[in-house]
């Protein structure tokens, strides 16, 4: 989703709640890993690894300049055949150790293998949050684990994967005051979000 979708979409949620919960959470998400210089590991499930996610906060950790946003994908499947990028597996959320952050994505049960690599993580001193949907049956215990959890509930105006977004575009924008011929990027973005928006001239 590119910044002038994003931009009209947060339009289309002003006065709801999904704003300030998803830039809260991208808050909690910097504020975790900016001040240690970065370690961030992100995992889904066996079923669900968050490939889009990874790629956005690859993106928005250039664009904002804040490289401690990158994340490393930890894979269930990964083997040592696979690229360097593709092949930190499960192992690697045990050697997580206290100034690193733990990213859990979860659009279904985590299952108890991850739930206890999750749980492992976390008394090794790493910060865990959680993002997910009140559909899995090991969310609950999840959200326990983590220092901060958000939930997407069944029939939310929004699915997973845009709150997703929301979540890498707001912990880009904030990391830190954009320089100033981003700042002018932003606004060209902003004035074209409201053309985009606007009515229709008088007489179509």
């Amino acid at each position: 989703m590119d910044a002038v979708r994003v931009a009209l979409l947060r339009e289309v949620l002003a006065g709801t709640e999904w704003l300030g919960a998803t830039r809260r959470f991208a808050g909690a998400l910097r504020g975790s890993v900016v001040p240690h210089g970065g370690g961030l590991l992100l995992v889904g499930t066996p079923e669900y690894e968050p490939w889009h996610l990874a790629a956005h906060l690859v993106d928005e950790a250039a664009w904002s300049g804040t490289p401690e946003l990158a994340p490393t994908l930890v894979r269930h499947g990964a083997r040592p055949s696979d690229p360097a990028h593709l092949a930190v597996g499960l192992g690697r959320l045990a050697a997580a150790r206290r100034g690193e952050t733990l990213l859990v994505v979860t659009p279904e049960d985590p299952g108890a293998r991850l739930l206890e690599r999750v749980h492992d993580a976390r008394r090794a001193g790493a910060t865990v949050l959680a993002l997910g949907t009140d559909r899995a049956p090991g969310e609950r215990e999840l959200t326990a684990m983590a220092h901060e959890a958000l939930t997407v509930p069944d029939g939310a105006e929004l699915d997973l994967d845009t709150v997703q977004h929301l979540v890498s575009a707001s912990a880009g924008e904030n990391a830190v005051p954009p320089p100033r011929g981003r700042r002018r990027f932003r606004d060209r973005l902003s004035r074209l979000a409201d053309h985009l928006t606007a009515p229709p001239p008088s007489g179509w």
